[in-house]
């Protein structure tokens, strides 16, 4: 009995060794947690490095003279000339595709095409491209956005979309082929790329007022900026995809650097470079609000006016519209690039007919251009009345839930608030900052090792020079809450997902539509639900970064391999176990994947919370635009965010380099270590 005892007492200790050792790292960072509680308690409110909303430093102060001395010098400063040269260039080419498509071209009291034009064009062009359904998808959502009320606003948005992608093609191309074919490039592109991408939108405002005037052309160029990445890095990763024997064969034959590349490397990578082409139309289009706030043409102005004015319904109706037009621009673009990679190979019926048809229709087109120069009814788009009866409709829907559930949203919030938000932030931000910054290194150490921890001693370093690092450590709680909110939503909706066909069937399609909506959308539901504060702004951000990390959460629990589950289902585990025990830890890089991009998307929500009383640095760049005196203070604002995002996502994308995939044999041992209740 004694020896059977001993050996259970050594077992149990062993399994408790093991425990352990399998956990050190968890309990590490517990560990330094909670010596950062204790030092807060004794240090709280000390060495804070506290900054009045408008107070500023010499640093900020700094810029903001530099934004004084641009302006003096603008009649002899080569760059400002040249800015300014190029501004006029932009002005000029919206202004011209305004008046033949959107907007009279006086004397002409109407465009010099209209609308029943532009719908034979664009029906046409589409079914040129992506086939017929497709074509009457488009026909169907822009005259959707007419009878709404917003034909010459959607007009002006595609006009801005359309200048700013063609400036992004044509850079981001010959680019792309650079980096795809030079290791050197690569490395001195991709911290730019980085830069680029991690920046939140609405940050570039305060810098690019500067050399570009308030309109068209800030926002194409604030557009350009924000949209270049997606179009390089996608295009130069399909270029250096193609395979290597395959460009090892074209040097054999004697062809020379240009043959190769348009002979084998574009037509090769041609669908992974539509994919970048649609990905910057999708970026480009998520700035639209964004541009309504220089005075950009487009839907950007009705969705600002409502924010600003509290209106949900006339927001709803402009939002609407932003998304068909996101809609149909992805669905247009992902199709055509699937039908052209169809008719390479072969397939896609009878090319004679497709002529016919396609020769056909374009006459038809060329009838309805002709005839909406010579009709004015056919010119200028009939008014309808729809759209104001769905804005009167949403209003009053957004009205009676602010009237009957105010007691519900107000608890929630503050109970939000209180809980969970007002601590955090109260130990992170009324740490000493020496606590903070020593203890987010260690933490970052731990996660990601010597690399990380690195990256993260520069940003903080970087942010303490700022003179904003109360700010920053005030958005970093944000940042933090929404994360986890967003990690939550993710994992509980992306593992319903992949476990459940008929989920999947249903939110798939919602997710999608969910991501094509440009961030400012979803500032109009959560005022009217909670009005302006931090918790609007975190519901906002949440809203926007959720449905993102839930399709890769369930994209990484279904590449599970089913003959791992089934062998955990063979051994008597349930399903929490299998959940729990095998396709969470198996897609460990997926969920580190998903808390990555939720962040980023998180963060790039910063600013725009900010605006709906989201304060610290998204208050500060929005301050920064608006008001020139804090313009310096904005400007650096937007460093400390670009810092702060940049120091996570190394953080993060490191983690997932050194904890890798969970081994088959750990998970074995790991269900037999929990075997199943009875």
């Amino acid at each position: 009995m004694s020896s059977l005892a001993d050996a259970k007492a050594q077992t149990a200790d062993g399994g408790l060794v093991e425990l352990v050792r399998s956990r050190a790292k968890l309990f590490t960072i517990l560990a330094v947690i909670v010596l950062w509680v204790v030092l807060w308690a004794l240090l709280r409110g000390h060495d804070i490095l506290y900054l009045p909303g408008r107070g500023t430093t010499d640093v900020h102060n700094w810029f903001t003279d530099l934004k004084t001395s641009l302006i003096k010098s603008r009649d002899h400063n080569v760059l400002m000339q040249f800015t300014g040269w190029l501004s006029d260039r932009f002005n000029s080419n919206v202004t011209r595709l305004q008046h033949l498509i959107s907007t009279p071209d006086y004397p002409r009291p109407v465009p010099q095409i209209g609308w029943f034009g532009v719908l034979g064009l664009a029906t046409w062009a589409t079914l040129a491209v992506a086939g017929w359904r497709m074509a009457v998808a488009v026909a169907t959502g822009l005259l959707a956005c007419g009878y709404l009320g917003f034909w010459e606003d959607s007009m002006d948005t595609l006009i801005v979309i359309f200048v700013a992608v063609a400036v992004c093609l044509i850079i981001g191309l010959p680019l792309a082929v650079w980096i795809g074919n030079s290791k050197r490039a690569t490395t001195v592109a991709t911290p730019i790329l980085d830069v680029l991408q991690t920046f939140p939108p609405f940050v570039y405002l305060a810098p690019l007022a500067l050399f570009f005037a308030i309109g068209p052309a800030l926002a194409v160029v604030v557009t350009i900026l924000f949209a270049l990445p997606p179009a390089v890095r996608i295009s130069a990763h399909g270029i250096r995809s193609v395979s290597g024997s395959t460009v090892e064969a074209t040097n054999s034959l004697g062809q020379n650097r240009w043959q190769r590349l348009r002979k084998v490397q574009l037509p090769m990578a041609k669908r992974t470079i539509i994919v970048g082409v649609n990905q910057t139309i999708m970026a480009a289009l998520s700035m639209v609000v964004i541009a309504g706030y220089v005075d950009g043409p487009g839907l950007g102005k009705p969705v600002v006016q409502s924010i600003v004015a509290n209106q949900v319904g006339p927001g709803f109706v402009a939002g609407l519209c932003i998304v068909i037009i996101a809609v149909l621009l992805d669905r247009t673009t992902t199709v055509a690039s699937v039908r052209a990679e169809t008719i390479a190979r072969g397939g896609g019926g009878d090319a004679r007919q497709r002529r016919i048809i396609l020769g056909g229709s374009g006459v038809v087109a060329l009838v309805m251009v002709y005839l909406s120069r010579t009709q004015i009814k056919l010119a200028e788009f009939p008014e309808s009345s729809l759209g104001t009866k769905l804005a009167d409709k949403v209003q009053s829907v957004a009205d009676w839930v602010t009237e009957n559930w105010s007691v519900q949203t107000t608890w929630l919030s503050d109970s939000v608030t209180s809980w969970f938000i007002n601590p955090m932030q109260d130990l992170i931000a009324n740490s000493p900052w020496y606590v903070t910054g020593l203890a987010l290194l260690v933490l970052a150490y731990i996660v990601g090792g010597l690399f990380a921890a690195a990256s993260t001693a520069v940003c903080l370093a970087g942010i303490y020079f700022t003179d904003l690092w109360y700010d920053t450590m005030v958005t970093f709680t944000s940042v933090i809450v929404a994360t986890v909110l967003v990690m939550l939503l993710a994992v509980v909706l992306g593992v319903w997902m992949a476990r459940s066909r008929v989920v999947e069937r249903i939110l798939r399609p919602v997710l999608d539509a969910a991501q094509v909506m440009p961030p400012f959308v979803y500032l109009v539901p959560a005022l009217g639900l909670f009005g302006p504060g931090r918790f609007t702004a975190i519901v906002a951000a949440v809203i926007y970064a959720a449905p993102v990390a839930i399709k890769l959460v369930s994209d990484g629990i279904q590449g599970v391999s089913p003959t791992t589950v089934e062998a955990a289902t063979a051994s008597g585990s349930s399903t929490w176990q299998i959940i729990t025990k095998v396709q969470l830890p198996m897609a460990r890089n997926s969920l580190v994947l998903a808390a990555n991009q939720g962040l980023l998307f998180v963060l790039s929500m910063v600013v725009i919370g900010g605006l709906v009383g989201g304060g610290a640095l998204g208050y500060d760049s929005v301050l920064g635009f608006s008001q020139t005196s804090a313009f310096g203070k904005g400007v650096v604002a937007g460093i400390a965010i670009v810092l702060l995002g940049v120091m996570v996502d190394r953080t993060l994308k490191r983690a997932a380099e050194v904890d890798g995939q969970t081994s088959f044999a750990d998970l074995k041992n790991s269900i037999r270590r929990y075997p199943r209740m009875s």
